[in-house]
C-alpha cells in the first residue's frame, strides 16, 4: 500500500515517544501490505475497525493512541487523516475528518 503521510506519524511520535516504535512497526507493515479489503487487513489489525465512508481506526500499541486512515483499496493507497490520543479522539468524527497536505 502507499502510506500518505508518514510525517504525520513521525510528528505524533516526537511529541510522544512512548508510541513512536509502535507507530513505525504500523507504517512498515502497511507499507508492504496489499490488502484487496477490509476483512484481508483486519487479518493483519485485529484491532482495526471501520467506522464508514471509507475511514479505518487502528488502535496502536494496545490502545495508547488511536490513528485513523481513509482506504481507497483500488489503487493501494492509504491517507493519514488523524493520530491521536484517545481523549484528542474523542473529539473528533473519524467517518468524515478529511485529508490535510501539510
Amino acid at each position: 500500500m502507499v502510506v500518505l503521510s508518514f510525517k504525520v506519524l513521525r510528528a505524533f511520535g516526537e511529541k510522544h515517544p512512548n508510541v513512536s516504535d509502535a507507530l513505525r512497526s504500523w507504517y512498515s507493515i502497511a507499507e508492504k501490505a496489499d490488502w484487496a479489503n477490509f476483512h484481508e487487513m483486519k487479518n493483519t489489525f485485529n484491532s482495526v475497525d471501520s467506522v464508514g465512508n471509507d475511514r479505518y481506526v487502528f488502535n496502536v500499541k494496545g490502545n495508547h493512541c488511536r490513528l485513523v486512515v481513509l482506504i481507497n483499496f483500488g489503487n493501494r493507497t492509504m491517507y493519514i487523516l488523524f493520530v491521536g490520543t484517545h481523549s484528542e479522539y474523542s473529539k473528533i468524527d473519524a467517518s468524515t475528518i478529511k485529508f490535510k497536505k501539510k
